[in-house]
């Protein structure tokens, strides 16, 4: 298999440890606050919002708006009936802010530098510019360019956000081996014909984790972190 000349990179779960970082601003909001609360589990509420919210923009109920405004909405029926419940809003659009927040784990940051000087890398996520740029910053992630739903102007799993990204940076989908954690993610890339490779986050959802901890389909690669796929990416 010749190199792919770029790698597009799911960053919430394969990047990035979301529920880790935001449980950790929660716990903090929720200390100034003098509340008390299950600051993992209102990171896992909050995430299982993330698919609902965004089908509504994939189905077109309404107009394309960025992950920030979808993680803000949800944010106030995640809060209802917890010690956070009136908190105002100021302190709930700071929240919000705790998804440009997050760590990567231990493997990243080394994975895509090595990545990096063999090809493109770039995010190809659900997050906007603004997002992933603060992110990138913090956490020291050292994308060539970022790429994600609003470059693409769709939401994952659509066609469309797979195609539109590829096209922006002037390959073909055969060129571009997407990376990702997540089973459906990495068939929707195949199905619009990029390479894909596995990378299994076990922890993502913290323990007793059921979902995606094997490969589920025919990836031309499977990697037990990014450091190991840049190990695989260089052969």
């Amino acid at each position: 298999m010749s190199p792919p000349r770029a790698l597009f990179f799911d960053v919430f779960g394969t990047c990035v440890d979301w529920r880790s970082g935001v449980a950790r601003d929660v716990a903090a909001m929720a200390a100034r606050h003098g509340a008390s609360v299950d600051a993992h589990a209102i990171a896992d509420a909050w995430r299982a919002e993330y698919q609902p919210q965004m089908q509504t923009v994939r189905d077109g109920s309404r107009p394309w708006v960025t992950l920030d405004v979808l993680h803000r909405e949800s944010l106030d029926g995640v809060l209802a009936g917890t010690a956070l419940a009136g908190i105002p809003a100021a302190d709930r659009d700071a929240l919000t802010r705790a998804w440009h927040r997050l760590d990567p784990w231990p493997d990243t940051v080394a994975g895509l530098a090595r990545m990096k000087a063999r090809a493109v890398i770039a995010p190809h996520s659900n997050g906007h510019i603004a997002l992933l740029l603060n992110m990138a910053k913090r956490a020291g992630l050292p994308w060539d360019v970022i790429l994600g739903s609003e470059t693409a102007r769709a939401y994952k799993p659509l066609p469309e956000s797979y195609l539109r990204n590829v096209a922006a940076i002037g390959l073909a989908p055969h060129e571009v081996m997407m990376v990702a954690a997540h089973n459906d993610d990495l068939a929707a890339a195949a199905a619009c014909g990029l390479r894909t490779a596995f990378v299994p986050r076990p922890a993502e959802h913290g323990p007793g984790q059921m979902t995606d901890l094997d490969p589920a389909g025919d990836y031309d690669l499977v990697a037990g972190d990014l450091v190991h796929l840049a190990e695989l990416v260089e052969r």
